[in-house]
């Protein structure tokens, strides 16, 4: 049975580049940092970014949502880095927003704001 999100990987061609960026709008180092896999702790979920992309094309089947406080002001933050909306904040009912970028890399980061949900 599923106990609930744990790991979310990426997959980079470029892991120098995608190890910066990561660093860059997760305001944190990564916990692991090897040629074959880095791994940074959010929020006691883990984000890995592994740099062997050969049998992945970009774009993805399904949308992983990482937990926001305000998703206006994270998608004001990234405005400012000029990423790539893959779709803007909307109400999905209630007090709860998603929304989606793509990172640099074709990767879809979606984001969810939900005052209903706590760990």
């Amino acid at each position: 049975m599923l106990k609930g999100l744990r790991t979310i990987v990426y997959y980079v061609g470029d892991l120098e580049a995608a190890k910066e960026w990561y660093k860059k709008i997760l305001e944190i180092e990564p916990y692991f940092d090897e040629d074959y896999y880095v791994g940074y702790n959010v929020g006691g979920y883990e984000l890995g970014l592994n740099p062997d992309d050969s049998s992945f094309s970009n774009g993805n089947h399904s949308i992983t949502y990482w937990g926001v406080k305000d998703i206006k002001k994270t998608f004001e933050g990234f405005t400012e880095l000029e990423v790539e909306i893959h779709e803007h904040p909307n109400n999905v009912g209630g007090p709860i927003w998603v929304g989606s970028i793509f990172d640099p890399f074709g990767n879809v980061i979606g984001f969810i704001e939900n005052p209903e949900f706590s760990l």
